[in-house]
């Protein structure tokens, strides 16, 4: 052990890191900012009325965030709880009453006066924008975790108080920082998947299928492909491609592994529905299979000394071992927990 997070705490470094793991990503982006000036972020504001004193922040729209700060929603009081979303995104249904204003990012701070925030950090534009709302207003800042992680996870925020799946992952992310408090609550993404339960069995479904991380900043394209590659040859594994694996090079990635006699799955079958075991690097999928009860493993040659810590955490199985167990589970829904917390921190 001893690998901790490569930057703990400037946000600043990490994102430089993170830049220079897309570098066609970023000139496109640059290319197009000489060309036309990017506008400024605009969010949708969700309020209740003036009385709010919770504000929850959507970063994103996938499933990761969405079970981290979305279902706690469920459980929190509309009444009081002010949303920060993408444009145009849908709330539940307990919210759609609520008021819709268009607003830049830098205009939240005047729209809300929380006493609390939950988000899932403060990495992207609206997570920073909202904990820039609650240093103004000396609000509590709460943080979901919403992925597995690894020593490349962005920092937290000063004087967060972070809510981790697991106390070992409460530790990992705070170690180094004396400002930040944990509370472990559990993963809501994965009580879900242990919620539904397997069908016909742990290896039901056919073909062991290959959980594409191609987008992965943490390990080398290169890397990733040679091993999604080597695997699926050994084992005559479907390869399932990441949602993000949309670009030139994965598309170029993925028409080759076609030509190696490699079969492509571009079903778009949910990862929750999906009935084959599975096989991937580090992709939090492994959890979620596992939790249902399905056959799962990991997968990497000479692994770095990180990933090797990061399977030994989450208890994750190398393929040709026994299958990966189910995480546990708390006593209470996460999601639940989570409301509680923020509802405490507001009062």
């Amino acid at each position: 052990m001893g690998h901790g997070l490569r930057h703990p705490g400037d946000l600043v470094a990490w994102r430089r890191w993170h830049e220079s793991r897309h570098p066609v990503r970023r000139a496109v982006r640059s290319a197009r900012a000489r060309v036309r000036p990017a506008p400024e972020d605009l969010v949708d504001l969700l309020t209740p009325g003036p009385g709010a004193d919770v504000l929850v922040a959507v970063e994103a729209t996938h499933t990761s965030v969405d079970r981290a700060v979305v279902a706690p929603l469920a459980h929190l009081a509309p009444e009081r709880t002010a949303v920060v979303v993408p444009v145009g995104w849908r709330p539940p249904p307990a919210y759609a009453a609520h008021r819709r204003r268009t607003a830049t990012l830098p205009e939240l701070s005047g729209l809300v006066a929380p006493r609390a925030v939950l988000a899932a950090g403060h990495y992207t534009g609206i997570g920073a924008a909202a904990f820039a709302v609650a240093e103004e207003r000396d609000a509590s800042f709460l943080v979901a975790q919403h992925g597995a992680l690894t020593p490349f996870a962005p920092p937290l925020p000063r004087s967060a108080h972070l809510l981790a799946w697991t106390d070992r992952d409460g530790a990992f992310w705070t170690s180094g920082r004396q400002d930040v408090t944990v509370t472990a609550t559990g993963s809501q993404l994965l009580w879900d998947a242990g919620s539904g339960g397997a069908q016909g069995g742990p290896a039901g479904g056919g073909s062991l299928t290959y959980l594409g991380q191609g987008h992965a900043a943490e390990v080398s394209r290169v890397r990733l492909a040679h091993a999604a590659l080597a695997t699926c040859r050994e084992h005559h594994a479907v390869y399932r491609p990441h949602p993000s694996e949309k670009d030139v090079t994965s598309r170029a990635v993925l028409a080759a592994y076609a030509r190696a006699g490699i079969r492509v799955d571009t079903s778009g079958v949910p990862l929750v529905d999906l009935e084959a075991p599975i096989v991937s690097v580090f992709s939090t999928g492994v959890l979620e299979a596992a939790a249902r009860g399905r056959d799962a493993w990991v997968d990497f040659p000479r692994p770095p000394a990180w990933l090797g810590e990061f399977w030994e955490r989450y208890a994750m199985h190398r393929l040709g071992t026994a299958p990966t167990p189910a995480p546990d589970r708390p006593a209470q829904e996460p999601a639940r927990r989570i409301a509680d917390l923020v509802t405490e921190a507001a009062s």
